[in-house]
Formats: C-alpha cells, sequence, structure tokens
C-alpha cells in the first residue's frame, strides 16, 4: 500500500537565520536584478562582489548607495554569487517621478549627503527650471546643494549666478581641460550625487576626479541643442582622497509628484517670505498674491517666480514635451 506523506509531518519553524557572520558593504551598481557590492572589510578577498537579493527581503527594493549585508560566496570569482540578507536603515532617498503627473516614485540613489547640480554654461545652455526641480529636490531629501557649473571657458557664469544670489547657494565653477580642485574638495569625505542634463560634462568630470573610471563622454546634438546620453545606469565610485561620488544617466524632466505644494514652496527661499501677506488659502498663481508685489520690489528674480508657479500649478502635460523644463 502506498501512503502518501503528510504535509504537517515536520512543522515549519517561524525562526530564520541570524546571519551574524554577514559582512557589510555598500551596493555601487544595480542591474536586472544583480548587484555589485564594495566590501567594508573584504580581507583576503576582492573588494567588490557581484550578490542577489535573497529571498526573505521580498519586494523591498534595493539602490545604489544602500548598505547592505552579505552572506554566502564572497569570493568575488566570474561565476560568484553572494546574497544580500540585509538593507540598512537608508540616512536619506533621492526619489523623482517620470513628470508632474506619474504617481510612481522611482529611488536614484539612497543614504548620500550632497546633491551636485551640474549645468553646463552653453553647450548645452543652462535649463533654470531643471535646475529649481533639482534643488527642490535636494531639500526634500535633505541633502547639502551644490551647483557645479562647466565649461566655463565658453560663457561667463556671472549671469546665472545673479538669478540664484538670494539663495546663496554653494557653488564650483569649472574649465573644460582643466583639474576639478575645487569640486574635488567639495566632494572630500562625502557621498555626492550628480545629476544634471546629457552633455553638461559629468561624466568627464567623473574621469578626472577617479583616473581609470573610463565612463563614456558624448558631444551635444548641434540641431537640438541636447546632449546624447552615454551613461544608462547609476554608478558608486570611490574617491582617492576619500568619499563617495554617484554618476547618473543624464535627464531631461525631473518630476515631483512625490513633493507637496507645501515643500515645494519651502525650497524657495527667496521667495518664502513674501508670502506672509498672501490671503489664505493662497494658491500663489491668483490677482490677490502677494508674491506679485515682493518680486516686484525687487526681492526676487521674476524668472523665480514664474519658476515657481509652473511648479505648483496642475500639469496640464509632462516635462518631456517642453525642453525650457
Amino acid at each position: 500500500m502506498r501512503v502518501r506523506p503528510g504535509r504537517g509531518s515536520r512543522p515549519r519553524s517561524r525562526l530564520r537565520p541570524r546571519h551574524d557572520e554577514a559582512v557589510d558593504g555598500r551596493v555601487i551598481t544595480v542591474d536586472r536584478g544583480r548587484f555589485t557590492v564594495h566590501l567594508d572589510s573584504p580581507g583576503k578577498g576582492p573588494s567588490v562582489v557581484g550578490a542577489v537579493k535573497a529571498r526573505e527581503l521580498g519586494r523591498r527594493g534595493i539602490a545604489v548607495g544602500d548598505r547592505v549585508a552579505l552572506v554566502g560566496d564572497l569570493s568575488g570569482g566570474p561565476d560568484a554569487l553572494a546574497r544580500i540578507v540585509r538593507v540598512h536603515e537608508r540616512t536619506s532617498v533621492l526619489r523623482r517621478t517620470a513628470d508632474d503627473t506619474d504617481p510612481v516614485e522611482r529611488v536614484l540613489v539612497a543614504n548620500a549627503d550632497q546633491l551636485v547640480v551640474v549645468v553646463a554654461l552653453a553647450d548645452p545652455q543652462p535649463q533654470a527650471r531643471l535646475i529649481d526641480r533639482c534643488l527642490v529636490a535636494a531639500y526634500d531629501a535633505g541633502l547639502d546643494p551644490l551647483l557645479c557649473l562647466t565649461k566655463a571657458d565658453l560663457a561667463s557664469p556671472d549671469e546665472l549666478l545673479a538669478t540664484y544670489a538670494a539663495l546663496d547657494p554653494s557653488y564650483v565653477v569649472t574649465t573644460r581641460g582643466e583639474e576639478p580642485a575645487a569640486l574635488r574638495e567639495h566632494l572630500r569625505d562625502r557621498v555626492s550625487v550628480l545629476v544634471g542634463s546629457s552633455g553638461v560634462g559629468k561624466s568627464t568630470l567623473v574621469n578626472a576626479l577617479v583616473p581609470g573610471t573610463d565612463r563614456e563622454t558624448g558631444v551635444v546634438n548641434a540641431v537640438t541643442g541636447r546632449g546624447r546620453h552615454t551613461s544608462s545606469s547609476a554608478v558608486a565610485l570611490e574617491l582617492p582622497e576619500g568619499g563617495w561620488v554617484i554618476d547618473t544617466p543624464g535627464v531631461r524632466s525631473f518630476g515631483l509628484a512625490h513633493v507637496t505644494p507645501d515643500r515645494i514652496l519651502s525650497a524657495f527661499t527667496d521667495l518664502l517670505p513674501g508670502t506672509t501677506e498672501c490671503p489664505r488659502g493662497c494658491t500663489h498663481d491668483e490677482p490677490d498674491c502677494a508674491l506679485d508685489e515682493w518680486v516686484a520690489a525687487g526681492h526676487a528674480d521674476p524668472a523665480r517666480l514664474d519658476s515657481l508657479r509652473r511648479l505648483l500649478a496642475v500639469p496640464q502635460r509632462g516635462d518631456e514635451a517642453d525642453p525650457a523644463t
């Protein structure tokens, strides 16, 4: 007689492995479910290993910059795969959406403490509205913003800096072919993420900051005035003098659907004092808005008010359709 074994012959334990032997590291690339992790204490083995996410983590996402714990094969060989069994609590998260109508947040980078907004002074022309969006995202994520103005050999930075003078932002100016020494000092011992549109020179800066990286660089299309995407995914690189720099793919829009209007307004510190005289419930885009008088009195640049109102307005179309954003 055949006897089918019962399903309850061995009760399932709720206890899970503690993985006390797990090794900590930092995720430096993410590619279709595979992760490259830089180990904190490589010992005699390699400093970088490949890994997959353990089943017990479920659907939890892992991003570049995440601090994780690994077990398994840490040999770093071509066919070796470790397992990520823990994701440590994040200190910060930089997010964006595809556009202002997209409810899905995309995590760009975790655990950064500085957002470097890379802007070319010419070729391609600077996009003030994209800069504003990046600054809002930085303040919302709790990151220190830094303006990095590239290609100073083609145009002066004075006009762009005057637009943001009321914010008194930290900034550096770089010239093609010269060592970015000032930028290097701002990045020392920090985790910084570089964000900007294609063609502004992010990969060129990374190649200068981390010798031997050989990130692909591109040129700007003479017809459209836009750069060609050369980086397809984010990558974290360790700086020789200490700290990390995270290069991200070029963006043409930076959706802020996940940021509330109050948080958007708080990022415009040059306009915020002018709202004290606004009527209750003011949307800041109506005839009685006090911001018009604030700007007319010379307290802020009119372009800043225009940018704020575009961000606060209910979007009628995605930013992708408007090169100015």
